[in-house]
């Protein structure tokens, strides 16, 4: 585009409606829009109540963060393409209808195309996917300052403004009627509204935080006064029953709120939420987790971190550290997600529930949201291989890289497959997280404390902090290789001490390099290796971590095991024999419940291998010219098996644990 010049009068003009129209308030005028400037850089500064306790880490905001080419930006861009694709009348159809709001014809139709399965306007769920749509696009935007996830962005915002106006109850907003609220208060069956309003909520914070729309803040409080109001009535008694009703992350929500606001009212809801029942037994160390819901359960601990971050009891954390110890060390599997048929079972009985319904998406993520909040408490290393784990294993593989769908579950059961959900017709909660974790890969990579730089993930991304005038690019094709190399780029020398993560899984050691000069390291695997120097422009750092096979035990039966290669759990391609064609729940009549699908195992299919008490590297070969694939040899009756990476592994059956023999 040619500059143009342009008389001072003009300049003048043209700078003042321009401060107008991105400061002040256009109330019906513009459809209640307020025009937002740019994200707006560290989210401290939109907090009015900091934390208070000492944190060991803080993380970078996501626009600090850009990847490079990966599988991880390839993910991102085809969860970008789904969810740009989905029409915002589409998405509000449901609000529109609750309040009696037309929500007019679209794209030559007499009136909009309804969204089915759990968006259905039968379904009590409905309207959670709007929330997490809400929170995809701000984290898109973030992540990578397209102004299109901006604008689809403000026009939902305006559209749920638009709805909750038009309900007209002292800010209440939802696609469903507040029936279904009071319903949860007389503890009478629903499901789970309050879960639905912390999606939407949540959402319209990010979009405040991440895309600087005020409007979405308001709507945000309007909505937090009316649930005020709401359970300022509400008896003991009543609030007991009504509690263990799933409410997912809403004490997260209000403290959230009350982060951003510092208004009492909010905090005083989040402690409403306080689960005594489920939370208790856990201050005094009590695992009770058998037959509990578990993603209902989750979401309650990210509450507590919250809390405590803003300075609300030791008992919060001691309570949030208990569970994630028990959960990672007794009630997961080797992927690192947890429960079966969402629920969690007895301590270490991993191998009795080898089901198609294993390892729910949504308990993943927000056992990584828990994982970070803990990482930036303590600093402890572990909390890093978790979250390497889990999204190597569970996130990254949940979605098909054809089509762009996640799967509800990552199934045990030898045979099973993965199963996608449709585009427009099913909406299941892992469906609406899905959103979410495709569009953040970039929140875990660095962290950061005042004198220095966490490396945490070995992912082709290049981070700036600003703060410190620093820039590095880290480039690498983990896992298929098992060096990265980083480059700093900085203007002037600067002091900056580098804490590169040294996995557990690493036990044949590591290799670092400083500008080809070789670097003796003392540390060992499960720590971190502090690298303290002046760094300069063009400074580079290569760093390896040899990969080897391992054999990993089922906690209650040593003979049921699963094998991995390095920080990956690698599964055998078993084909395609009798899985549906077309895919499944592409008729939302018929599948609107994901337990009506059966995998239909061929009888013939076996989990067995006749090594039992052999080394796995004697089995188990990589295959020439094909990275991250082995085969076994003279391990299995009749043809050998090829292992690959599980999150490498679509449209097949495969088997993550064997029986050994």
């Amino acid at each position: 585009m040619r500059n143009r010049k342009y008389s001072k009068s003009v300049r003048l003009i043209l700078f003042f409606i321009t401060l107008i129209f991105n400061i002040l308030p256009f109330g019906e005028r513009w459809g209640g829009l307020y025009a937002q400037s740019h994200y707006p850089g560290q989210h401290q500064d939109k907090l009015k109540s900091k934390e208070t306790v000492p944190m060991k880490a803080y993380a970078f905001d996501l626009e600090d963060v850009k990847l490079l080419n990966s599988r991880f930006k390839e993910n991102m861009e085809r969860e970008s393409a789904w969810i740009l694709s989905i029409s915002v009348n589409r998405l509000l159809h449901s609000f529109r209808t609750n309040a009696g709001v037309y929500s007019g014809p679209e794209g030559g139709y007499d009136a909009v195309r309804k969204l089915e399965g759990w968006e259905s306007l039968d379904c009590e769920l409905r309207g959670h996917t709007t929330g997490h749509i809400l929170s995809g696009l701000a984290l898109l935007y973030a992540s990578t300052g397209n102004e299109a996830y901006k604008i689809k962005s403000d026009s939902l915002v305006r559209g749920l403004a638009d709805v909750q106006k038009a309900i007209n109850q002292n800010g209440y907003l939802s696609a469903f009627p507040q029936n279904l609220i009071d319903r949860n208060i007389a503890g009478q069956p629903v499901w789970a509204p309050w879960y639905t309003l912390h999606k939407i909520l949540s959402g319209l914070m990010d979009q405040y935080l991440y895309c600087n729309n005020l409007q979405a803040l308001d709507v945000a409080e309007k909505m937090a006064m009316w649930a005020h109001h709401k359970l300022a009535t509400v008896t003991p008694e009543q609030r007991k029953m009504m509690i263990r009703n799933e409410f997912g992350g809403i004490n997260d929500s209000f403290y959230t709120l009350y982060e951003i606001t510092g208004k009492a009212e909010y905090k005083t809801l989040s402690e409403f939420f306080y689960h005594d029942e489920m939370l208790d037994p856990l201050m005094n160390q009590v695992d009770n987790l058998k037959g509990k819901h578990a993603n209902t359960y989750i979401p309650k601990l990210i509450g507590l971190s919250r809390a405590y971050e803003l300075g609300e009891a030791e008992k919060n954390i001691t309570i949030a550290r208990f569970f994630w110890n028990t959960v990672i060390n007794h009630h997961s599997f080797c992927t690192g997600s947890n429960s079966d048929r969402e629920s969690f079972f007895e301590s270490d009985h991993q191998s009795v529930h080898l089901t198609g319904y294993t390892g729910e998406s949504c308990n993943v993520y927000n056992m990584l949201k828990l994982t970070r909040h803990l990482f930036c408490i303590e600093g402890d290393e572990k909390y890093a291989d978790y979250y390497e784990k889990g999204l190597y294993n569970h996130i990254l593989g949940q979605q098909d890289p054809e089509t762009g769908m996640i799967a509800y579950f990552l199934p045990m059961l030898p045979g099973a497959h993965k199963v996608y959900s449709t585009r427009d017709s099913s909406f299941w909660c892992c469906v609406g997280t899905g959103f979410e974790n495709q569009a953040k890969y970039g929140e875990a990579i660095y962290y950061h404390n005042d004198k220095g730089l966490f490396v945490n993930l070995f992912i082709p991304s290049e981070l700036n902090w600003k703060e410190k005038g620093f820039k590095l690019r880290q480039e690498t094709r983990f896992p298929a290789e098992e060096t990265t190399r980083l480059t700093i780029e900085s203007t002037t020398a600067v002091q900056v001490q580098i804490y590169f993560r040294y996995p557990e899984w690493a036990t044949s050691g590591v290799a670092i390099k400083i500008n080809g000069k070789t670097i003796k390291v003392k540390q060992n695997p499960g720590s971190y290796i502090t690298i303290d120097r002046v760094w300069k422009n063009g400074d580079k750092m290569q760093v390896t971590f040899p990969m080897k096979l391992q054999l990993k035990a089922s906690p209650d039966n040593p003979d049921i095991v699963s094998v991995s290669y390095g920080p990956l759990v690698l599964a055998a391609k078993m084909g395609t024999e009798g899985i549906e064609k077309p895919a499944p729940f592409s008729n939302p009549k018929l599948h609107n419940d994901y337990y009506t699908y059966n995998y239909h195992v061929p009888a013939t299919l076996s989990n067995t291998l006749n090594v039992k008490g052999k080394p796995v590297n004697e089995w188990l070969k990589p295959v020439d010219n094909q990275l991250l694939t082995f085969k076994t040899v003279h391990a299995a009756t009749g043809e050998d098996y090829t292992f690959v990476p599980l999150f490498d592994l679509h449209h097949e059956r495969y088997v993550v644990y064997w029986n050994l023999k």
